[in-house]
């Protein structure tokens, strides 16, 4: 039987298999009972991506909602940032958005939203996931909730991304870009083309039917978008973008066919708004060093949070940060949502090449040369505390960072080692001068880890 995973970022796990009905109902109560005793009878919101299992747990989540006296919003199939951003313009109590994110189809989960439009904060997603046990009121049949359908979020979210002040639509039009666009399938097919062609671009569809028969594996890492890559030559288009399953992370091909890897996506998106926007910038610990020099040329700071966007979000919050994300190709454009966004981040890059005039690949020869390796340590559960407590002497010499895992920075380099909240592994992390060096320093982590 397959594990489920419960953290801070939601609840997944194989449908059938660890998700079962018992299973989401049970964490969806736990969830609404804490949404309802926060703020009141409400409203909860909720989303899903393509995924076969879907719809069946749309009506499991449906109900046992309802059946708690809440009234619910379906969305539909749509993107995660616009359930996000439908709860953040609502009165709603809460939200859910039903997506496995990158995990395979045979995957499904929940993410569970606030009242303020963003994923739960640490404290309160320990709380609802540590109640799961706890029973909960039931209504009676006077005092169910209701069901109603709002046919109308994407378009709402496509126009907040439009209304971006610092756009200029206009001039993005004017270039008439060509655009290769590969959703794999998922909910990015209901939103992705509209926007672009909002933004007078010809758009040139693959993997667009959102069928949750991926295409090739979700996740948008560079070996997984060959198919983008070669559509992008073959037309020659001017950029392809790929998105995962539930649209908050995007992948960028460059006009010569070569995906440039989702670590830049952030990057370019900061080479934007920074001129537009002045202000301290926010990344994750094992985003890219290439946002310090962005913000070096710019004159503010990097503040780095732990893993997650809900923390990177909550950092820019604090702090009034004019653009941030991950370097897993999560953007976050705070004039649309301070959550991940893929569709905002399709309108920041295209404005880039727009108002510079050059192509994609002439934009990243301009930057510092970094290079990237990930890689996972997979170990039996019982070895896993004692994988991590090797950790600071895997670190020697290093200066550490223990805020999010451990992360190791030593000239020009570092290493970053966490526990993932999503999959029982461990994650390494290494950024470098060199392709070489970065490959070698993390298989010999992972091997330290394992011995």
């Amino acid at each position: 039987m397959s594990k489920l995973m419960t953290s801070v970022s939601g609840v997944r796990g194989v449908f059938g298999d660890s998700l079962t009905p018992p299973v989401v109902q049970k964490y969806v109560a736990s969830f609404t009972a804490q949404q309802k005793r926060m703020y009141g009878k409400g409203r909860i919101i909720v989303g899903r991506d393509s995924r076969t299992t879907g719809s069946a747990m749309l009506h499991i989540i449906v109900s046992t909602i309802m059946s708690m006296g809440l009234d619910v919003t379906d969305l539909g199939i749509v993107s995660t940032p616009t359930v996000l951003l439908a709860v953040e313009e609502s009165d709603a109590i809460g939200g859910i958005a039903i997506t496995a994110s990158h995990n395979p189809p045979e995957w499904n989960a929940m993410k569970f939203v606030d009242q303020d439009g963003m994923f739960l904060a640490p404290e309160k997603a320990s709380a609802f996931l540590a109640a799961v046990d706890v029973p909960v009121d039931w209504a009676d049949w006077q005092s169910v909730g209701q069901l109603d359908q709002d046919p109308n979020a994407i378009a709402r979210h496509i126009a907040k991304v439009l209304a971006i002040p610092y756009l200029n639509l206009e001039q993005i039009r004017s270039r008439k870009l060509k655009v290769v666009l590969d959703s794999v399938n998922g909910a990015g097919a209901l939103i992705s083309p509209l926007l672009l062609r909002n933004l007078g671009c010809e758009v040139i569809e693959i993997n667009s039917e959102p069928s949750g028969i991926f295409a090739h594996p979700a996740e948008p890492l560079n070996h997984n978008l060959t198919q983008l890559e070669d559509a992008v030559k073959l037309h020659k288009a001017d950029i392809g973008f790929a998105t995962d399953p539930d649209v908050d992370r995007l992948s960028i091909v460059d006009e010569n066919g070569n995906c440039i890897g989702e670590e830049l996506s952030v990057v370019l998106a900061q080479m934007f708004v920074l001129p537009k926007r002045t202000g301290d910038i926010v990344v994750n610990l094992s985003t890219s060093m290439l946002s310090d020099d962005v913000a070096k040329k710019f004159g503010v700071k990097v503040h780095r949070s732990k893993v997650g966007e809900i923390n990177v979000g909550k950092k820019m919050q604090e702090i009034s940060s004019p653009i941030g994300g991950e370097g897993n190709g999560g953007i976050i454009c705070p004039d649309v949502h301070y959550t991940r966004d893929a569709p905002a981040g399709m309108a920041l890059i295209l404005a880039l090449v727009a108002e510079t005039g050059k192509t994609v690949s002439q934009l990243v020869s301009e930057l510092p040369k970094y290079y990237f390796a990930k890689d996972k340590a997979e170990l039996d559960a019982s070895k896993m505390e004692a994988a991590m407590a090797r950790v600071p002497e895997i670190l020697a010499g290093y200066s550490i960072d223990d805020q999010d895992g451990i992360k190791g920075t030593k000239d020009t380099h570092w290493i970053h080692i966490r526990k993932s909240g999503t999959e029982p592994i461990i994650r390494v992390y290494v950024e470098s001068q060199s392709q070489e060096f970065s490959d070698q320093l993390c298989q010999d982590t992972i091997a330290k880890l394992k011995a």
